[in-house]
């Protein structure tokens, strides 16, 4: 029978990471892959043991769509030109619902040092930013059931859903990508801080800035000069802009498909890199 740490994974799995001396025909390209798919694979297993964070977190953009969509969709007071303003929103509003379940998960990182799970990672051969992209994969699939939430949502309140098939894996990989550069940048605070308080704290200032920043729930044009600015360098307005184009039917990217998705490949890139280096040091 396995040993197990409370809310955490099976001792033996993670001293069962794959090694050069189990598998030394692998590359280590292929030993980072399987690090990886490991770390995700037992972060999945206990979002499996705690089913109700995912509901309760429904509640949110249940409201965003239901009460504050439908009401600013009938004073008509923010121009989204042809679109009703229920549709702008709707992709905004998956960005913010992903936003906010990746935002907190470095707490998660720091219950795990608290129980000693950290320094069984940290004592496997494998490279720290292999755990850190695990961790933050792991994310996205937590962001998959906000993803999941809203489309539903928005079925139920006739929001003009793009049908593509593409389009709607493309929706999937972008809710996963930027789910894993917030859950990273989460991590990243969560190592400098290092106590559940604080993360928290911090966690609850910037959260509201990056959403009213972004092209979330008006468009950028309406905003004060300096605040266009600020949107322009924020990862969630390409994040609602790449959603907002591929969700709904027929609205181009503002900045391009490719731009949105580079920069926050390019941003979540850094981050894992950051988050990699300070990781071994939130268990000091």
């Amino acid at each position: 029978m396995k040993q197990l740490v409370p809310d955490g994974p099976p001792i033996d799995a993670v001293n069962h990471y794959p090694t050069a001396d189990s598998a030394p025909f692998f590359g280590p390209v292929v030993k980072f892959i399987k690090t990886v798919a490991t770390v995700v694979e037992l972060e999945v297993r206990k979002l499996r043991h705690d089913s109700t964070d995912l509901l309760t977190r429904a509640i949110q953009p249940f409201l965003w769509l239901v009460v504050f969509g439908q009401v600013f969709t009938r004073v008509r007071g923010i121009p989204t030109g042809h679109l009703r303003y229920i549709d702008f929103m709707a992709p905004g509003v998956l960005a913010q619902s992903v936003l906010f379940v990746a935002i907190f998960y470095g707490i998660s990182t720091i219950q795990e040092r608290d129980q000693g799970i950290i320094v069984k990672f940290l004592v496997s051969p494998v490279p720290r930013a292999a755990i850190v992209l695990g961790k933050a994969l792991s994310a996205g699939v937590r962001g998959l059931s906000q993803c999941t939430i809203i489309y539903l949502l928005s079925i139920v309140l006739h929001i003009h859903l793009s049908k593509n098939p593409l389009h709607i894996l493309a929706v999937v990989a972008t809710v996963i990508l930027s789910a894993s550069l917030f859950s990273t940048f989460s991590l990243v605070i969560a190592c400098l801080v290092k106590t559940q308080q604080r993360l928290m704290g911090i966690g609850q200032i910037i959260t509201m800035p990056l959403f009213f920043a972004s092209n979330a729930i008006y468009p950028i044009s309406i905003m004060p000069h300096w605040l266009q600015i600020v949107s322009r360098i924020n990862p969630l307005t390409y994040e609602v802009d790449a959603l907002r184009s591929m969700m709904l039917q027929n609205i181009p990217s503002h900045y391009g498909i490719g731009t949105d998705l580079a920069v926050l490949f390019a941003v979540a890139g850094v981050l894992v890199t950051i988050a990699g280096k300070l990781y071994p040091k939130i268990v000091t």
